[in-house]
């Protein structure tokens, strides 16, 4: 997998750059994911200092748990980061990332909550909770 990769917002003001491996795909079904993005949460993530932004002073910082928060772009109110206060990594959306990007959607999270209105019927694997091991924001509860 290349080891840079680029990506914007859906208006452009917020642009990134991330440089090392990124790790597979996570599918989130958490209320807040949901609420957030209208489906789920599909995310990557790398080390913080793997990371360079620009256009930060259009991204709006929202803190939806006690331990984490979550951003968009004020502009055109893309999805775009969740970083846990305790964490050296930075989650990005998925779907931000320029093509081609290799990216593989590899598990499912908070089944449990997802909407009514949809099924996973992809064959991935599927945790009703958070999947041990990663950092959640069920993971404080």
């Amino acid at each position: 997998m290349n080891d840079i990769h680029t990506g914007a917002c859906l208006c452009g003001a917020v642009r990134f750059k991330t440089q090392g491996k990124l790790r597979e795909v996570v599918a989130c079904h958490c209320s807040q994911c949901r609420k957030q993005t209208g489906l789920y949460y599909a995310a990557t993530n790398v080390p913080a200092d793997s990371i360079s932004i620009e256009g930060e002073d259009a991204i709006t910082w929202y803190r939806a748990s006690s331990f984490a928060r979550r951003s968009f772009c004020k502009i055109c109110g893309s999805a775009l980061f969740w970083v846990a206060d305790s964490a050296d990594e930075i989650s990005i959306m998925a779907g931000l990332f320029n093509s081609p990007t290799e990216l593989k959607l590899a598990y499912h999270i908070f089944c449990a909550d997802k909407g009514d209105f949809y099924e996973i019927a992809d064959g991935l694997p599927q945790y009703r909770q958070g999947r041990p091991g990663l950092l959640t924001a069920g993971s404080a509860d």
